[in-house]
């Protein structure tokens, strides 16, 4: 939504825009003031700020294979602590790579369609291969 306002706002006015849609123009002046200031952000904010590359670069070095469970467990080999859903919750915002071992689950129409729609890609490796972690 602030995306949207932004590109709106000379247009149509912030007021405007929040009126129709479910955002105080508050909500997004100080969204704007966060994004200016850091030192604004919530320890939550700022930690997922400093995590992202750290994620990104782990599962560039692996080849980008790596899913949640492996990226955490890198990261805390290399000293980080951090949760294991902060990692899937941050990793899904990066846009992943769904993964799969072509259980008939993943492998079904409805399972596909469901990834698509989700701006997902589908890695699963060949039945039988030992190489669990295909590309995409």
């Amino acid at each position: 939504m602030v995306d949207f306002i932004d590109a709106q706002r000379d247009a149509r006015g912030v007021e405007l825009i929040c009126s129709v849609l479910p955002i105080a123009p508050s909500t997004y002046n100080d969204h704007l003031a966060k994004r200016a200031d850091s030192a604004r952000l919530s320890d939550r904010a700022r930690q997922d700020e400093a995590l992202r590359p750290e994620i990104l670069r782990a599962f560039e070095v692996n080849w980008r294979i790596y899913g949640v469970r492996k990226i955490w467990r890198q990261l805390g080999r290399e000293g980080f602590d951090v949760a294991c859903c902060s990692v899937a919750r941050l990793m899904k915002g990066m846009g992943l790579v769904h993964h799969s071992d072509r259980g008939s689950q993943y492998m079904s129409i409805r399972s596909t369609e469901h990834l698509a729609e989700a701006g997902l890609e589908p890695s699963v490796s060949s039945v039988g291969d030992n190489y669990d972690n295909a590309l995409a």
